[in-house]
C-alpha cells in the first residue's frame, strides 16, 4: 500500500477535509503510513483534533519549530521545513499525492529525496463513499437549499404582473431580490453561498449565468442553488423552473420532458451503472423529442440550444465531484455516492428550463434526497 501525503488546509483542500473533518484555516500535513494516519500540525489545533479518533497527533514542535522560529525569516520556508523533517522521521520516501498539493512543498520534499506521484482518481475515489458525518452535512445543505427554493416561491407567488414587469410591493421583483431572500433563508439554516443562480429569460439559456435585473412575465426563471453546510463543508445541489404568468407551449413540452428525463434517470440509478448509461438514456428522450444534444453534435460545433451540457455529477465536499453523468461517465455508480441530476433544455435568445434533484445512491437503488415540488407556477 503507497503512504499518502496531504498538505494543506481543511477549507481549500477537499482532499483534507474528508480526512479530517474539521475546519482548520492554517496549513498542516497529513501521512498516512502502514495504516496510520498522522498529523502534523500546530499546537493550537491539538484539544480539537485530540477528540477524534484513530490519529497520531505530532505538533509542529517535535520537528524543530522553536529552532526554525529563530533561524527562518519566511514562514513558507519554516512550515515546509517542518514538512520535510515530518516526512523524513515517519520513514516516507515515496507516497501518493493529490492534485492540488502545493508545488513549492513537493519541491523540497523531492529535494529531500522524498518521490512524490500525483493520482488524483485515488483521492477522488476516497471521497465517494460519504461518510456519515458528510452525508449529514448534505441532508442540512439540502434542507438549506430547499429553504431558499421556498423563500424565492414565495416572493413570486406574490408578484403582479404589470406592463410586462412583475412588481411586489409596489417595486419591481428582481434576481437581486430574489437572492437576499434566499441567502437570508440559507443563513437561517446554518449555511450559506457565495453565489447562485436566479436567471430569467435569455439569460437563463446561456449556461451558468447568475442572473440580474428585472424579471418579465411569461419568461422562464431558473434557479440553481448549491449552498454549503457550515459544520461539516459539503454541499447540496437543486435546481427548479418557475413562470409568473402565460406558460407558453414550447416551455410547458420542455418541462414535460426534463421532469420525465428525471424521473426515467432516478429510475435506472443503482450500483454498477454508469453515468454514460444515464446520460444516454437522457439523450434518446430528448433526441427523439427533436432535440439536438452533445451526442448529435459534430466534432467541434459549439452547442447553445436543446441538452446543452452533461446530465449530472457528484456532491460532496465539492459541489461538482465525481462521478460524472457525461460522455465520458465509465465509472460505475457505488453505494454511498451523492449524485444530481439535472437535465435542461436551452433556446437562444429566448430561455431556459432545467430541474435537478439530489440523489443518494443506496444498495439497492436510490434514495431522492430533494422533496420539493415540480410545479412552473410557484
Amino acid at each position: 500500500m503507497s503512504d499518502i501525503l496531504i498538505f494543506g488546509d481543511t477549507i481549500r483542500s477537499q482532499e483534507l477535509r474528508h480526512e479530517v473533518p474539521l475546519m482548520i484555516p492554517d496549513a498542516f500535513l497529513y501521512v498516512e503510513r502502514d495504516g496510520v494516519r498522522h498529523l502534523t500540525c500546530s499546537s493550537l489545533e491539538e484539544p480539537r483534533l485530540a477528540e477524534l479518533d484513530g490519529f497520531v497527533f505530532h505538533p509542529f514542535e517535535e520537528f524543530g519549530l522553536d529552532e526554525l522560529r529563530r533561524t527562518t525569516s519566511s514562514r513558507v520556508d519554516m512550515i515546509d521545513e517542518i514538512v520535510v523533517r515530518a516526512a523524513g522521521a515517519l520513514g516516507v520516501s515515496q507516497a501518493l499525492v493529490p492534485a492540488s498539493f502545493p508545488v513549492l512543498t513537493a519541491d523540497r520534499l523531492r529535494a529531500a529525496g522524498v518521490a512524490l506521484s500525483a493520482d488524483q482518481p485515488v483521492f477522488d475515489g476516497r471521497r465517494r463513499v460519504k461518510t456519515a458525518l458528510e452525508l449529514a452535512g448534505v441532508r442540512r445543505a439540502q434542507a438549506a437549499a430547499e429553504a431558499g427554493m421556498a423563500a424565492a416561491r414565495e416572493l413570486l407567488a406574490a408578484a403582479v404582473p404589470g406592463g410586462g414587469i412583475l412588481t411586489l410591493e409596489g417595486r419591481p421583483l428582481t434576481s437581486e431580490r430574489l437572492k437576499t431572500a434566499i441567502a437570508g433563508a440559507f443563513l437561517e439554516h446554518g449555511a450559506n453561498a457565495e453565489e447562485f443562480v436566479v436567471s430569467h429569460g435569455p439569460q437563463a439559456a446561456i449556461g451558468h449565468h447568475l442572473g440580474e435585473g428585472e424579471i418579465r412575465a411569461g419568461e422562464t426563471i431558473v434557479i440553481d442553488l448549491w449552498p454549503g453546510d457550515n459544520a461539516s463543508a459539503c454541499f447540496a445541489d437543486m435546481t427548479r423552473t418557475f413562470v409568473v404568468g402565460e406558460i407558453l407551449e414550447e416551455v410547458a413540452e420542455w418541462h414535460r420532458l426534463c421532469k420525465e428525463a428525471l424521473e426515467r434517470a432516478l429510475a435506472e440509478v443503482r450500483p454498477g451503472v454508469t453515468g454514460r448509461a444515464l446520460f444516454d438514456g437522457t439523450c434518446e428522450l430528448f433526441e427523439a423529442a427533436g432535440y439536438p444534444t452533445q451526442r448529435t453534435k459534430t466534432d467541434g460545433e459549439t452547442l447553445a440550444r436543446g441538452f446543452m451540457h452533461s446530465l449530472g455529477h457528484g456532491v460532496g465536499l465539492a459541489v461538482h465531484e465525481e462521478p460524472f453523468l457525461a460522455l465520458n461517465g465509465h465509472a460505475p455508480l457505488v453505494a454511498g455516492d451523492v449524485i444530481a441530476i439535472e437535465p435542461g433544455l436551452y433556446r437562444p435568445g429566448f430561455g431556459g428550463l432545467r430541474l435537478e434533484d439530489l440523489v443518494l445512491v443506496s444498495e439497492n437503488g436510490a434514495e431522492r434526497l430533494t422533496s420539493f415540488s415540480y410545479e412552473l407556477t410557484p
